[in-house]
Parts: C-alpha cells; structure tokens; sequence
C-alpha cells in the first residue's frame, strides 16, 4: 500500500462536518485538525495500481464543505 497525506481547507464553519464525513466514508487512517493554512490533515493509503489523482479527485474532493486541498505524497518513512 502506498502512504500518502492531503491537507483540507474547509469553507468556514465546515471542518467538523467534512472531518466526520471522511471518518464515516472510511478511506483515511487517520484525520488530524491543524492550525494554520489548511483545517484538516488526513493521512491515505492506496493499493500500488491506483492513481492518487483520480483518488483524491473522487473519494476526497467530493466531499462537502472541502474548498481545497493539497496532496502530499511521502518516499521513506524512517
């Protein structure tokens, strides 16, 4: 399985909703709240064979409440 994260902006007053909408779809291990530019951190695993684009397209940015994300993809965990 390849690791990787997404940072989440909610439209405001929306990160609650969009935190227990991803923790009800359960396609992210964790979810984090953070401060700063992004609300959200959730951390994905996905099968080698699929496509991290069409992923965070599909099963992420569907979601409502999510006015952006960023995708963070990882080499080595140590």
């Amino acid at each position: 399985m390849i690791p990787f994260f997404v940072q989440i902006k909610c439209q405001l007053g929306k990160s609650y909703d969009v935190a227990n909408r991803l923790a009800d779809s359960e396609i992210a291990s964790e979810i984090y709240s953070t401060a700063g530019e992004f609300d959200l951190l959730a951390k994905f695993y996905v099968d080698p064979s699929m496509d991290i684009g069409h992923f965070v397209n599909e099963k992420v940015q569907i979601i409502p409440g999510i006015q952006d994300t960023r995708t963070i993809i990882t080499f080595k965990a140590f």
